[in-house]
């Protein structure tokens, strides 16, 4: 893919990154984490709008995440081969298709189908990003881009954490189905740029390129990929004893995909060169567990604050103000520097202090404590957020930036899909107060397991340049 990429685009901008990507780059990854968090205020109106308790509400949460956790290192493994231009297009499409969808659903199923569009549609961005990164680094020789990488983390942690805002603002001015519509202009502009700006693919040529391209393509391993995590997740969202099925079908395709990519000559996933990179592996396990902490947050705690605590949509939005400042003044001031360790250290400490405030609040807290919480939450949405991006970028396999990019995406869900099971166990019918510090308690064992994790991780020590070179000759 770099090869294709770069001899498409010759030496334009040689003598650094072309600045001209960065707006595709930065509106197609933002397209998942905006549809990600917008919907955290929406979830009580649209369960009022339909006589919808949280348990079924939270289906609208976990069917973005169930498609795009599935969608992202299958599209960013199409991406490695034929690069990012046409799946970018393709992908940004749908997620219009999915706007129209949303704001026109008479139901509740047709809503969850509408996020199971946009999950998928919101695929391509971000390892599309990644992969541009990469290609960028190859053609400019500078394989440390700190500056862009820092820009991309700052437009995904700004939105996601502005999400909850926009989606207040967004009710107030047009009722929750707004929340969907939006998905219409942004699609437009970001087809739009990146039809005018992302590098054209040169023509694959004779059938027999094509043939040879074709066939990098693991088809059978993205079957059994997708049937061990769509079991897996379904499990997670529906955890009691008649579900004790889905497991056993997980072990099942987790098994038989180990078999297949162990002895496909290009496989989906390479386990051999990942099993050998127990780094990234790390980097991975950590992205689960920090976006457990963080999705509890931003969906069980919001929820509190409308439903207990008696805050309309938008001012549930306004509260969460400043962790959008402190995390973006985190990620500028962190940034600066491609390691990891001190940023992860940050984050752990900052998880666990806002989990053990999260225990002392109740229906009486004063409102200057809610916003003392979502100070302390800002220091981890801005510090591992670009920790565990810049990990990525320097501990995977060049050639499969963007599959690894989605890969990171699969973990951060399966710890989105973590929070929403806990966030319905601990609540039922009602956002309550003790249901909340019920989920705080979890919070607060994943944050611990995010810090332990991180402390006696050796590879942390290690400068990210070395990490790189390592990780290159592999």
């Amino acid at each position: 893919m770099t090869d294709r990429t770069t001899t498409a685009r010759g030496d334009i901008g040689k003598a650094g990154f072309d600045r001209r990507l960065i707006p595709p780059m930065m509106l197609g990854s933002v397209l998942n984490p905006v549809n990600s968090t917008v919907i955290a205020v929406a979830l009580v109106p649209i369960g009022a709008a339909f006589g919808a308790p949280p348990s079924q509400t939270a289906w609208l949460v976990s069917a973005l995440y169930l498609a795009t956790a599935l969608g992202q290192p299958i599209v960013g493994r199409l991406i490695d081969i034929f690069g990012p231009r046409r799946l970018f297009l393709l992908s940004t499409s749908l997620v219009g298709v999915a706007g129209v969808v949303g704001t026109l659903a008479p139901g509740l199923g047709v809503l969850i189908a509408a996020r199971v569009l946009l999950g998928f549609g919101t695929c391509a961005g971000y390892p599309a990003a990644m992969a541009l990164l990469r290609t960028e680094a190859a053609r400019t020789g500078q394989d440390s881009p700190a500056g862009v990488l820092t820009a991309l983390a700052v437009a995904n942690q700004t939105i996601a954490v502005a999400g909850p805002l926009l989606g207040g603002l967004l009710i107030g001015l047009g009722g929750w189905r707004s929340t969907f519509a939006l998905n219409i202009p942004l699609a437009a502009v970001a087809v739009t740029l990146g039809a005018l700006r992302l590098p054209r693919q040169p023509s694959t040529g004779t059938a027999a390129v094509r043939g040879r391209l074709a066939a990098q393509i693991d088809l059978p391993g993205m079957a059994l990929f997708a049937a061990m995590l769509f079991s897996l997740l379904l499990f997670l969202m529906n955890l009691h004893a008649g579900t004790w099925y889905l497991p056993v079908i997980t072990v099942a395709a987790a098994t038989a995909f180990a078999v297949r990519e162990l002895r496909a000559r290009t496989p989906f996933i390479d386990l051999r060169v990942l099993g050998g990179n127990p780094a990234l592996l790390a980097t991975y396990g950590r992205a689960l567990v920090a976006y457990v902490v963080s999705y509890a947050f931003l969906y069980g705690f919001t929820q509190w604050t409308e439903e207990s605590y008696g805050l309309t949509p938008f001012h549930a939005g306004l509260v969460q103000i400043p962790m959008f400042l402190v995390g973006i003044g985190v990620s500028v001031t962190v940034g600066r520097s491609t390691g990891v360790l001190g940023k992860l250290l940050l984050g752990g400490a900052g998880q666990i202090a806002a989990c053990v405030l999260m225990l002392t609040l109740t229906e009486g807290s004063a409102v200057w404590t809610l916003l003392v919480l979502a100070v302390i939450f800002g220091v981890p949405q801005g510090a591992n957020g670009l920790a565990l991006q810049n990990s990525v970028y320097f501990q995977s396999d060049p050639r499969r930036t963007a599959s690894s990019a989605g890969l990171l995406r699969t973990f951060a869900y399966l710890g989105s899909m973590v929070a929403s099971s806990a966030t319905a166990a601990s609540f039922g019918q009602r956002a309550s107060t003790s249901g909340m510090h019920h989920l705080a308690w979890i919070m607060l064992g994943a944050g611990a397991l995010y810090l332990l994790v991180t402390v006696f991780d050796r590879s942390l020590r290690r400068p990210s340049a070395d990490v790189a070179e390592r990780t290159s000759t592999s």
